[in-house]
């Protein structure tokens, strides 16, 4: 378990900037659509315009096509007007879903894979590493699942007008219970197990196959020792 703890607080460091633009990416369609409204035009306006103008828009309304985004903008945009620290946004909560994760993962993991060793001294087979992973990998993202609302919820910069803002995560949790109740700390629970099970459990089976020490034993660098 400390291992494991270890293990996820060291991974915030990579992981925490990638979510952040995970989000805001996931974020700018969805924004992008609710705020994609039809504007009215009336109609003496609609006489005063071009042919073509005329017929695409026969219905009254105006429709402006979304922006498109990309990953590397997003972190241009928020390295120019935060800093590092706007990569950055969400990092206790990250820590509080990471750790938590890899402390339930990681020895659960060891404690199933050892139910399918066929002795002390053999490894068990590649499909119960597998079968380990998942189940351990589920497990874990469904118990941290609501500190994962928590982070998406304060990673996520571009809000509509309805939607509310957070001030960090006691501020953020009191808000959820508050508004949603507590079913809410469990949305995605699912899906992230479903994305999370063969994740893990081909990580696992690609660990204990051993193609790591594969690969760095039949390196060119190895070779030249």
């Amino acid at each position: 378990m400390m291992a494991g703890c270890g293990a996820g607080l060291s991974q915030v460091i990579v992981t925490t900037p990638m979510e952040m633009l995970k989000i805001q990416l996931q974020d700018a369609g969805r924004i992008a659509t609710q705020q994609q409204k039809p504007v009215m035009m009336a109609p003496t306006k609609l006489g005063t315009t071009n042919t073509l103008l005329s017929r695409s828009f026969n219905s009254g309304t105006v429709v402006t096509a979304p922006r498109a985004v990309s990953a590397t903008q997003i972190a241009k945009e928020l390295l120019q007007t935060q800093g590092i620290q706007g990569l950055y946004k969400g990092l206790g909560a990250t820590i509080m879903r990471d750790v938590p994760f890899s402390i339930v993962y990681f020895p659960l993991f060891a404690n199933l894979n050892r139910l399918g060793k066929p002795s002390a001294e053999k490894s068990s087979p590649f499909y119960w590493a597998f079968m380990s992973g998942c189940a351990a990998g589920s497990c874990a993202a469904v118990a941290v699942n609501p500190c994962d609302v928590v982070k998406t919820r304060l990673q996520s910069l571009n809000k509509v007008t309805s939607e509310e803002s957070y001030n960090g995560v006691m501020d953020c949790i009191r808000k959820i219970l508050r508004n949603e109740g507590p079913s809410a700390f469990l949305k995605g629970a699912g899906c992230r197990a479903l994305v999370i099970a063969p994740l893990f459990g081909i990580a696992q089976v690609m660990y204990f196959v051993g193609v790591g020490e594969y690969i760095l034993d039949n390196s060119p660098l190895r070779l030249l020792d």
